[in-house]
């Protein structure tokens, strides 16, 4: 199903303009089945330059709904379709920008026309859909007015699959070259939201997991451009797919990390690595100094500080953990000897490995260390996206450890952040949740609430 679309706009910036008028036909590849078109008001003026070119004036969109009151309807008539458009960034980018402002992530599969009559009808000067039109034969009733240039799209369209016909079957030809055992219906069921994705065999094993802010684009990445011989068995393989919706990415990370650790799927490599994963941790020797160590985490019940895969890779952290804070190579293990360690010897290490600096000296700058691998020692809530508009999503960690996540209503719970906890879903304390709080936490990404 294609949802083929145009839109009039204030300007050519999605992030300062606004829509002024919007068409959508509906075509199931061989017919229109349904269509959507009204004037918007932007909510701002428009400028005199845009009225000249499009005759929509202030006038004509001052009792026109406003994009929220027809939200609802084009998401409807776009739901399950790929959004067709001539310069499809352009429309996409104004359409997401409006739902954006109204706190919702539209996505959707995407074709642009003018790269589809590029490659499949060449050897035109120009393919502005103007001009396109005009060498093709198509009217164009309404120029620069969505109905009139989506309506244009359309027939530019047909002629694009009269030439090309098997772009309704790309799809179900490259499944059938690179994933026999999995069905077109299975494909068109996944979500073009956030989540973990689970790939199963015949047997129902899960063989493969992984996350993406765009679940069913993210399975066709994998379908349509199998880079390596592992990557086309595992296609091979594949005979159904599950998902789980997290609305927020960082949760995604989180659980795809869970899933991973959990299940151990014999295509997601590093994950499966579960036996040689290493952690640093935190023990008080015999004479009051705090020693960090590399340890395997399935010989150690208590949370490690932080996780690796490979012992060069731990060794490498946490000698830059060492320099960083001036700690002792001896006291981190990272250096044996029943005297000093060699930093001592050259300068560098303030003599805690023979008891010339004081313990409490010592553990201070340890416990920065910890700090720093860590997430601090308050606690608090990461508030992002939920699975859906009306719901929020909530990472929870307390004196330095992730404890879990969930979801909440916020017109329910609001300023009761102590009630989230009864909907607390446990993860791992593993550096990947770490990691991924971390990140959010410096790129904006939701809101930290202290506990």
């Amino acid at each position: 199903m294609f949802a083929i679309i145009d839109i009039e706009t204030t300007g050519g910036n999605s992030a300062t303009s606004r829509i002024t008028e919007v068409a959508i036909f509906l075509f199931d590849g061989t017919k229109v089945i349904d269509e959507f078109t009204s004037l918007i008001n932007p909510e701002c003026p428009i400028p005199p330059y845009i009225t000249s070119l499009t005759g929509i004036s202030d006038q004509m969109v001052a009792k026109a709904p406003r994009f929220y009151e027809v939200a609802r309807q084009i998401v409807e008539i776009t739901e399950g379709a790929t959004f067709v458009a001539h310069n499809v960034p352009f429309d996409y980018r104004f359409v997401q920008a409006e739902f954006k402002r109204l706190g919702y992530d539209y996505i959707r599969d995407t074709l642009c026309t003018v790269k589809l009559a590029r490659k499949h009808i060449p050897g035109y000067p120009s393919y502005s859909l103007g001009n396109i039109c005009a060498n093709l034969g198509i009217s164009i009733n309404g120029r620069h007015r969505a109905a009139g240039d989506a309506l244009a799209t359309v027939k530019l369209f047909e002629k694009i699959l009269a030439v090309s016909p098997n772009l309704l079957y790309e799809q179900q030809e490259i499944l059938q070259t690179y994933a026999p055992n999995l069905s077109c219906e299975t494909m068109n069921q996944l979500p073009q939201s956030t989540g973990i994705y689970h790939f199963l065999n015949p047997d129902g094993d899960i063989i493969y997991i992984g996350k993406s802010v765009n679940i069913r684009k993210r399975v066709l990445e994998h379908i349509a451009r199998p880079k390596t011989k592992r990557a086309t068995e595992m296609l091979a393989q594949l005979a159904d797919i599950s998902f789980e919706l997290t609305g927020s990415e960082t949760i995604a990370l989180i659980a795809e990390a869970d899933a991973i650790k959990k299940h151990m799927p014999k295509f997601n490599v590093r994950g499966r690595r579960k036996n040689l994963q290493l952690g640093i941790y935190a023990s008080t020797d015999t004479k009051g100094y705090v020693n960090l160590s590399i340890e395997s985490i399935s010989k150690n019940e208590a949370l490690p500080i932080a996780t690796f895969d490979k012992q060069s890779d731990a060794q490498s952290f946490l000698y830059r953990i060492i320099d960083k804070f001036e700690l002792c190579q001896k006291l981190c293990g990272l250096y044996g000897s029943n005297g000093a360690c060699f930093q001592h010897q050259i300068g560098q290490c303030k003599g805690a490995c023979v008891g010339t600096e004081l313990s409490t000296d010592y553990n201070l700058r340890v416990e920065q260390a910890i700090l720093n691998l860590g997430l601090g020692s308050k606690g608090f809530l990461l508030v992002d996206d939920g699975r859906h508009p009306d719901e929020r999503s909530f990472i929870r960690v307390s004196n330095g450890k992730v404890e879990g996540y969930g979801y909440f209503d916020p017109s329910y719970i609001n300023t009761k952040v102590h009630l989230l906890s009864e909907t607390l879903t446990p993860c791992g304390n593993h550096r990947e949740a770490i990691t991924a709080i971390r990140s959010a936490i410096a790129q904006g990404k939701g809101k930290v609430i202290g506990l």
